[in-house]
């Protein structure tokens, strides 16, 4: 067997390995004290309200000092006033507040003046000259839901600063809603923290823009449910309802309670779809739908139009095409009972033919039935003859109004016929009518 050489192995001597930028950072002593100290100087020299000029000094900051490596510590300087410790106050090392912060905008805390400072982030973040944009995801998913989980520990002042800032960072698109994620942990929600906090957060987002506008930031923020964010005692609609009634935002909770009624319409549609593809009885159909509406109240017009909307989508509609108007009669006269058992006023009634009509309309195979399904409806106790009149005279949808206005003309005729008093009949029925409207709009 060879042995192996002891002989020392040749090696350059006076030659200096340079070693590559991003490693030398790497390695480097993680220093945000240091950090905030230099940028402290930087800020020093330039009057804090002047915002053009400390935008510029932060853009010239960044070109000596690593933004991105100190992302967290920037931002707990510029949107809380200094470096926070674990636990949410600031780090004891006796460093006084930045001398720029969002702490130092107007009393009380003020959208108009507030966007002053967001725009000095914005301005940072969205520079092209430095990589700074990257800082946008940092401020998202790092510094943003860390200085939020604080904020219960935090002076109102200090609170509502930050919260329209928040909403503003949101509004403007610098970051997503998915940072209010946060908001939902049991130690914010327990006293009432979470939802004071983004009832300010939405004021100061619909200063500017839309609820529709808001309620499209919620969704890609993966917010799906506001629930989540009040006490487990009180996670009911109602309550949210009065709370944003209270808080001056009105617009939130309609929006929640169209968000919720639509919600409820899929269920019913969708369960009533089942019940009666399994051909349930009408008192099990009809029970169901009673317990749903328990849970999650709709109007009644719109109810009968989702027990239409679900009853239509339980028939199986692959039969002969001269066959559809038939099959369409049957199962309508299949189903009527369930119908008849909502069809409880004549608003309601107005409601079924109109939905009648809209899905004759969208479903041409069946548009000819029109007249024959009202018939059958009438003979069911579904819908009355004045319903039918009305709905002639002044109660039609647009969807090919002049055509089943012109289907059921005969049908009308002998409906106004059959009355011993037609005007006083029709003039009971319209007032009727329009009190049941002018009630529902004193609801609304």
């Amino acid at each position: 067997m060879s042995q192996q050489s002891n002989t020392a192995k040749p090696s350059l001597q006076g030659v200096k390995i340079k070693a590559r930028k991003g490693a030398v950072k790497a390695q480097a002593k993680h220093e945000p004290a240091v950090f905030r100290d230099q940028l402290y100087k930087h800020l020093e020299t330039v009057d804090s309200h002047d915002f053009e000029a400390i935008t510029n000094k932060l853009i010239q900051a960044g070109s000596s000092l690593d933004f991105l490596k100190y992302a967290d510590a920037l931002f707990e300087i510029i949107l809380a006033g200094g470096l926070i410790q674990p636990g949410g106050s600031y780090v004891d090392d006796g460093a006084p507040l930045s001398p720029f912060s969002i702490l130092q905008a107007e009393y009380p805390a003020s959208v108009d003046d507030l966007k002053n400072y967001v725009q000095v982030l914005n301005k940072l973040i969205r520079r092209h000259v430095h990589p700074y944009k990257y800082l946008q995801k940092p401020l998202e998913e790092q510094s943003l839901p860390t200085l939020l989980q604080y904020i219960n520990r935090w002076s109102p002042d200090q609170r509502d600063k930050f919260a329209v800032t928040v909403g503003l960072l949101i509004s403007q698109g610098i970051v997503s809603a998915t940072c209010l994620q946060t908001l939902a942990k049991d130690h914010l929600v327990k006293n009432d923290t979470s939802i004071t906090v983004l009832a300010i957060i939405f004021r100061a987002y619909l200063a500017d823009l839309s609820m529709e506008h808001l309620a499209t930031s919620l969704k890609r923020g993966n917010i799906k449910d506001l629930l989540i964010f009040f006490p487990p005692n009180r996670r009911d609609g109602k309550f949210l309802d009065d709370f944003f009634r209270k808080e001056n935002i009105p617009q939130v909770a309609d929006w929640y309670t169209k968000r919720q009624q639509a919600l409820a319409k899929e269920t019913i549609v969708s369960e009533l779809k089942d019940l009666c593809t399994h051909e349930e009885s009408t008192d099990n159909i009809i029970s169901s739908v009673r317990s749903k509406l328990e849970e999650s109240p709709l109007p009644d017009t719109e109810l009968i139009q989702c027990l239409w909307q679900g009853l239509m989508a339980s028939i199986d509609w692959s039969t002969r095409t001269d066959q559809i108007e038939g099959l369409a009669l049957r199962e309508i006269g299949r189903f009527a009972p369930v119908l008849e058992a909502f069809s409880n006023s004549p608003k309601v009634e107005v409601a079924l033919i109109n939905a009648v009509q809209v899905h004759c309309y969208d479903d041409t195979r069946i548009m000819k039935a029109f007249a024959p399904m009202l018939k059958v409806l009438y003979n069911t106790d579904c819908v009355s003859d004045q319903a039918i009149i009305y709905w002639h005279q002044k109660g039609s949808k647009p969807q090919g109004r002049q055509y089943f206005l012109k289907a059921t003309e005969a049908l009308v005729k002998v409906y106004s016929s059959m009355l011993s008093s037609l005007v006083s009949l029709n003039v009971s029925f319209v007032t009727q009518f329009l009190q049941e409207q002018e009630e529902s709009e004193d609801e609304e």
